[in-house]
This record gives structure tokens, C-alpha cells and sequence, in this order.
């Protein structure tokens, strides 16, 4: 294996020019599935390592359950450093493992008790709460997918900027972008060198869902104007609930609210599939495509030669 079985663990640094270029210069639609595909086969690849990491590891222990044969020379020698890297990838693994399980438990707890929250309320698409405290999100799942808002974030907005709230959280759910955000949480959870993509896909999505409010509503200057009138209203208080674990900004939050309303306050972004490879974002796209595969190569590399080392070091 060699160094192969190191180098997903280290390649999610070439897609970080693309997670900044993206939200720049691509459309958002492209920039959240791209990076979403990116992080989730490098988080793979660099935890399907750490796994083949840890079988050397593990072998080295006194009473493992492991075959003998798979702690002889033979088997310590297809990775470098075997003796520090092995052992150290038995608690890296447990631990990538277990934050993951806790985020997974989380999301389907946060999402359940929300639910059962809102089960007593007539079963509609949108459901209005007498709340004081202004806020929106999309509720995806169960029964079927939701859309909250409370009466004082109602009352701010003129009935244009309504229709373009609740634009704005059907695309949430239209699109599934729970689903990217829970895929971009996860990959960060499992290899911490892929934070800054799930950053940008937080932001993405919002800018998604921005646009096909844009193009439902016809008027982009409303839907800038009900995002900025939002983030007054709440004061760029945390959504509660299951929208402030899902990643969803609500219909505004404070830190990207200005971006976004200047990004509305522009022509709308072209919707390339892939940017050309003669433009920076473009290089950067490239570059994150390639660091992709071949953390791929490397993994299936790496895997394949420690299965055959394996069968030749396992008595029949």
C-alpha cells in the first residue's frame, strides 16, 4: 500500500480553493451538489483507510481477536510507519466513528421531537404558531414535509414577502437540502479537513433556495427585501428546534443575510452544469475533481493489497 493508504486523509485539502471559489462563481445549485459529492466520497475514502489503518494496529495488540497470521512482518510492511500509524488509527477510527453515530442520533431526535411537536396541529403544509418570537424553517419528513413560521414573523412582512417566505422554505424541501447538509456534516465529522465544505453548503443551500424563491415569486427585489426585513425582525437570533440542528439559516440569520441580498440585488447566476476549466473556479473545480479520484484510487488501492496481504498471511 505504501503511502496510498495515507493520502485520502490528507486530499481534502485540494477541494478547499473550489469551497471558496464556489459560492463566488458558480451557480448554487451546482456549487451545493458538487462540494456535497466531494466531501462525502473523500470522508469514504479517508475513513475506509483509517479502517485498513487500524486492522495493522490492532493485529500488533496482546490479545486480539485478529487471525495470528495478520501481525506477521509480512502484513506490518505494506504500511509505512506501521507501529505509530496503526495504533494511532485504532482510537482516530472509534472516535470518527462514535461523533458520527452522535450526530446521526441527534438529527433523528432533534427531527422527532419536532414532529411530535407539531402533531397535535391540523395536518397542513404550512403551519402558522402564535409565537412572539419571529422565525421560519422547513420541516422535511414524517407524514409529509412542513413549513413553520410564527404570527410575528408574519406581521412584518407586506403579502409579496410572504409569498416569497414561503417560496423560499418549499425549495428547502422541494430540493431536499437536508439531505446535502446532513451528508456535508456528516464527511466533516469524519475528517476534520473538510469543515470549510460544509460551511459553503450551509450557505449554498440558502443561496439555492434564494433563487427559486426569485424565479417563483418573479421579483428578486422582493425576496431580498423580505430576507433582509427577517433578519431585523429576529434580530439574527438562532432558529429554534430542528431547523437550528439541520443547518438551515431559517428564512434569514445573520451571518450571510448581506451576501445573499446582494447576490439578489444582481442579474441572476447563470446555470452552468460545470464551470469552464479556463476561469479560476474552474481550476479549483478540477482540482477538487481530481483530488477526488484519486482519493478514490487510493483507498480502493489500498484496500484491494490489504485484502490479498491478508489471505496470504490467514492459514487455511
Amino acid at each position: 500500500m505504501g503511502v496510498f493508504v495515507f493520502l485520502p486523509l490528507v486530499l481534502p485539502l485540494s477541494a478547499w480553493p473550489v469551497a471558496r471559489l464556489a459560492e463566488l462563481h458558480l451557480h448554487p445549485r451546482t456549487a451545493t451538489r458538487l462540494l456535497t459529492a466531494v466531501a462525502t466520497v473523500m470522508a469514504l475514502c479517508s475513513t475506509l483507510c483509517l479502517a485498513l489503518l487500524m486492522v495493522v494496529g490492532t493485529a500488533q495488540l496482546p490479545g486480539n481477536p485478529l487471525p495470528d497470521g495478520w501481525s506477521d512482518a509480512e502484513v506490518r510492511a505494506a504500511v509505512p510507519y506501521d507501529e505509530i500509524a496503526g495504533k494511532a488509527a485504532i482510537p482516530a477510527l472509534v472516535l470518527v466513528l462514535a461523533v458520527c453515530a452522535r450526530t446521526l442520533w441527534r438529527h433523528h431526535r432533534v427531527a422527532r421531537r419536532a414532529r411530535r411537536a407539531l402533531a397535535a396541529l391540523p395536518s397542513r403544509s404550512v403551519v402558522v404558531l402564535p409565537e412572539e418570537k419571529p422565525y421560519a424553517y422547513a420541516l422535511p419528513g414524517g407524514h409529509r414535509d412542513r413549513v413553520v413560521v410564527t404570527t410575528a414573523l408574519l406581521r412584518g412582512l407586506t403579502s409579496p414577502e410572504r409569498r416569497a417566505l414561503f417560496a423560499h422554505e418549499r425549495a428547502h424541501l422541494t430540493a431536499a437540502h437536508h439531505r446535502h447538509l446532513l451528508a456535508v456534516r456528516l464527511a466533516a465529522r469524519a475528517n476534520p479537513f473538510l469543515r470549510p465544505l460544509r460551511t459553503t453548503v450551509v450557505y449554498t443551500t440558502e443561496r439555492w433556495a434564494d433563487e427559486d424563491a426569485a424565479r417563483s415569486v418573479g421579483n428578486r427585489t422582493v425576496v431580498a427585501r423580505a430576507i433582509g426585513k427577517a433578519a431585523l425582525l429576529s434580530g439574527g437570533g438562532p432558529v429554534p428546534g430542528f431547523a437550528a440542528f439541520t443547518g438551515f439559516a431559517g428564512f434569514a440569520s445573520a451571518g450571510p443575510v448581506p451576501r445573499r441580498v446582494a447576490a439578489l440585488l444582481r442579474p441572476a447566476p447563470a446555470a452552468r452544469s460545470w464551470p469552464s476549466v479556463f476561469t479560476s473556479v474552474g481550476l479549483a473545480a478540477w482540482g477538487a475533481a481530481v483530488g477526488t479520484l484519486v482519493s478514490a484510487m487510493s483507498s480502493a488501492n489500498s484496500a484491494v493489497t490489504m485484502v490479498l496481504i491478508l489471505r496470504a498471511a490467514t492459514p487455511l
